[in-house]
């Protein structure tokens, strides 16, 4: 078994060297805080930004991509799939996934970025408005890979038979466990990491998702699952909430989507609660009011994580 595990992972450390790591490797300067490329992770790190929305040690990755392909012109159009805006969007997705408290950053990330990493094939990536451009694709199709042994263990836990009043403890006591690791962990909690997947960035935003993304191998594989019968010809969707968010009223449900992807939901759920006054429940309203009410230090809470 050991020998088997060795040979898989020299495999995988070879197809990454192959694919993108030379380019990426840092060698004896792994150390060397003057290194461009850690120069760059720094500042990333900095910013303390989610990286199940955008991450640039992805689009540093999709760079050396194509600077190690033969083929550079098959990489270029495969990532020219995903979805592109105009300038105008892009701009304004950059900075919304940065943070109003970043705004004057992106322009030391194009700087570090182009020191680290410019090439001539993809020199439009490099310029001001191909790197917003560049930020925009990944932040809006970076799916966060989660691939925690606790996720694994809750999923496991609801999968369990147990009598309603065993199951209402269990349910208490992970809700619980949630509550006291997040506030080491902030949004951190279940993701590893960022990667782009072709299929399921085509999959629109629904409040009722009849699919959904998972990671049940433990892995970078990403399994797009079915949740319930898809007629021929019918949208697949997933939901870019929760589901505690896809409880909350339209209103709110609205609010966390305007403000963290930039559009306005019609899915079929929100079209029949049009009706619905636009106010949040009371348990959303007391949050919101504490989130108002945090001070500053509390927005250090997260400094543990490393993005």
């Amino acid at each position: 078994y050991s020998q088997r595990k060795e040979n898989s992972y020299s495999e995988c450390r070879q197809a990454a060297a192959d694919q993108y790591h030379r380019a990426l490797c840092l060698g004896p300067s792994q150390e060397d805080p003057d290194h461009p490329i850690n120069k760059l992770k720094d500042a990333w790190r900095s910013m303390h930004y989610p990286p199940e929305t955008s991450s640039i040690m992805l689009m540093a990755r999709m760079v050396a991509v194509v600077k190690q392909a033969k083929d550079k012109a098959h990489w270029q159009k495969l990532f020219s799939h995903f979805c592109s805006r105009t300038a105008n969007e892009e701009e304004e997705i950059a900075h919304k996934l940065l943070g109003e408290q970043f705004r004057g950053q992106l322009a030391l990330l194009h700087s570090l970025f182009t020191a680290a990493l410019y090439d001539d094939h993809l020199s439009r990536w490099f310029v001001p408005e191909g790197f917003r451009s560049l930020f925009a694709l990944v932040g809006t199709n970076g799916q966060g890979i989660g691939t925690s042994s606790l996720s694994q263990w809750v999923h496991a836990c609801d999968a369990l038979e147990l009598p309603a009043h065993q199951r209402e403890h269990l349910d208490s006591f992970i809700d619980q466990l949630y509550k006291d690791i997040e506030k080491e962990t902030g949004d951190f909690l279940n993701c590893e990491g960022s990667g782009l997947f072709l299929l399921q960035s085509s999959c629109n935003h629904s409040c009722i998702p009849n699919a959904e993304a998972s990671f049940p191998d433990n892995n970078f594989l990403l399994h797009l699952g079915a949740l319930s019968d898809i007629a021929p010809g019918e949208e697949i969707c997933i939901s870019y909430l929760d589901c505690c968010q896809r409880d909350r009223s339209r209103h709110s449900r609205h609010k966390i989507l305007r403000e963290n992807y930039l559009f306005v939901c019609s899915c079929p759920k929100c079209a029949s609660q049009t009706d619905e006054l636009d106010v949040t429940s009371e348990e959303e309203e007391e949050e919101e009011g504490e989130a108002e009410g945090e001070t500053e230090g509390d927005e250090l809470e997260d400094e543990m994580t490393d993005v």
